[in-house]
């Protein structure tokens, strides 16, 4: 059975930092593509980043560009969702997400596996 289990979210003030981990159990990690998307309330699900096998590669939504940092630690099975610079329009609720596959998708429905989300409150 495949889990994934963010961590790391809270309350942090304009301009703060957080760091989102998100811990996977059961999962083909080193076959799997790694991202990070977000819901918002009353809008859709929005891709954040995402990261290749190796890590050699990572996929940044424009907003997230100079910001945030999507990075994988292979040997414990788990990847991380740097944020700096938050705003308040970061607010929402942060998912974790793998595909089995080689590309850094931004597409929802391109991915396999899901957590449960973990919320960033970004006050002004």
């Amino acid at each position: 059975q495949v889990q994934l289990v963010e961590s790391g979210g809270g309350l942090v003030q304009a301009g703060g930092s957080l760091r989102l981990s998100c811990a996977t159990s059961g999962l083909p990690f080193r076959d799997s593509v790694a991202g990070w998307f977000r819901q918002a309330p009353e809008k859709d699900r929005e891709f954040v980043a995402a990261i290749t096998r190796t890590g050699a590669y990572a996929n940044y939504a424009d907003f997230a560009k100079g910001r945030f940092a999507i990075t994988r630690d292979n040997n414990n099975n788990t990847w991380y969702l740097q944020m700096n610079n938050l705003k308040p329009d970061d607010t929402a609720v942060y998912y974790c997400a793998a595909r089995i596959g080689v590309q850094a998708m931004s597409k929802v429905p391109s991915y396999d596996y899901w957590g449960q989300g973990t919320q960033v409150t970004v006050s002004s």
